[in-house]
């Protein structure tokens, strides 16, 4: 059996320095770019293909199309705050306790579900990148402020505002 490992003052932490660093650029143009690429398939391409799809097919078009924009404002919440941190804009503390707001487990359906293969391709791949990305940013933020990042937040009664003033937060104009 191994000893488990022991996190002290001289321990680096990958992600942290990733993030408070020139590195995290890359991360964060990947996720704002898939912002970006999902906006514009929705509200084209999709949305015109949405229109073909079965009934079943396009209840679960629409359900999940919410559970993706709503997956892709939590990461682009939190990476607008790391890069907030990492300008200098913001202080780590300030950072951990905006965080809190956002949160990063949003689920999606499960890819047997009656309707999923009729989804058009180019959604199911957006819908699989940005699960993708939600589990790296998970392990990152949990790495940078502890395992109760993994634990779901407390239900809020308006998340749609908490977005808006975590964003304006971040930016600056709160």
């Amino acid at each position: 059996m191994s000893e488990p490992v022991r996190h002290d003052a001289t321990t680096i932490k990958l992600a942290e320095r990733r993030i408070f660093s020139a590195s995290f650029k890359p991360l964060y143009n990947e996720g704002m770019g898939l912002v970006e690429q999902t906006a514009e398939y929705l509200d084209g391409d999709g949305r015109a293909a949405a229109k073909s799809l079965s009934r079943i097919a396009a209840t679960l078009y629409a359900a999940e199309s919410m559970r993706l924009t709503t997956r892709l404002m939590q990461i682009a919440s939190w990476l607008l705050l790391q890069r907030a941190a990492n300008s200098g804009e913001m202080t780590r503390d300030q950072v951990a306790a905006e965080k809190a707001k956002v949160r990063l487990d949003t689920a999606s359906v499960q890819d047997n579900v009656p309707g999923w293969e009729e989804l058009p391709a180019a959604f199911k791949s957006l819908v699989e990148r940005s699960l993708s990305l939600q589990g790296l940013v998970r392990r990152m933020d949990a790495e940078i402020y502890g395992n109760g990042a993994l634990a779901a937040a407390p239900v809020r009664v308006n998340p749609v505002s908490d977005q808006i003033t975590l964003l304006a937060t971040a930016f600056g104009r709160a």
